[in-house]
């Protein structure tokens, strides 16, 4: 599998529109971690309705980041999603630097990425105490501020993203091979970018 069969890069303009729902991006993640489900699955996961889950997810398949899984369910009025590539997806600002929506887009779409995972670290935080202990000593909140060139900060995020496919790989290994006790999915979000103080 080569990698960009793992992540899917989002070079379309209104493919990233796709994402500037914030339900669309709760389902995305909701599927991505369950690794397929159905509109009802998903619709008890985000407490909508599942005629809206429906509406989501076949605007999200429209453009090609999920599709039907047909390895799943016993009759054929299930309808099964999965994310379409392993990693999700990508997208990098020089490729709508030519077209001036672009940059609106690309800006709700990374402010509605920022606030869903704002929002799972509060409740992270809020429902802490629920945890037990190996958990929340394990957790971590870091901030690093290295002083580096721009081809440095590529080289890192670079890097980062080897690390995360290695523990990610790992997890998912497991998880084939029953090895699930003891298990939750783990959110890690590490975010890079230059400030001058």
């Amino acid at each position: 599998m080569t990698e960009q069969d793992r992540t899917q890069r989002i070079t379309d303009l209104d493919a990233l529109k796709v994402f500037t729902h914030p339900l669309r991006i709760r389902l995305y993640r909701a599927l991505f971690t369950a690794r397929a489900a159905t509109a009802s699955h998903l619709a008890d996961q985000v407490d909508e309705a599942v005629s809206l889950v429906s509406y989501h997810l076949r605007k999200m398949a429209a453009h090609g980041f999920i599709v039907e899984d047909p390895g799943h369910g016993t009759d054929g009025r299930e309808r099964w999603w999965k994310v379409s590539a392993e990693r999700g997806f990508s997208f990098r600002t020089a490729d709508f630097d030519d077209r001036p929506e672009g940059a609106a887009v690309l800006a709700e779409v990374t402010r509605q990425l920022l606030a869903t995972r704002a929002e799972r670290y509060r409740q992270y935080l809020d429902q802490q105490s629920a945890w037990p202990r190996e958990w929340t000593d394990a957790s971590f909140s870091s901030e690093y501020m290295p002083l580096l060139n721009a081809a440095e900060l590529g080289q890192l995020a670079g890097e980062i993203a080897e690390l995360m496919q290695r523990w990610t790989d790992r997890g998912r290994a497991a998880q084939d091979a029953g090895d699930t006790a003891g298990r939750e999915h783990v959110a890690v979000q590490m975010y890079g970018f230059p400030f001058r103080p």
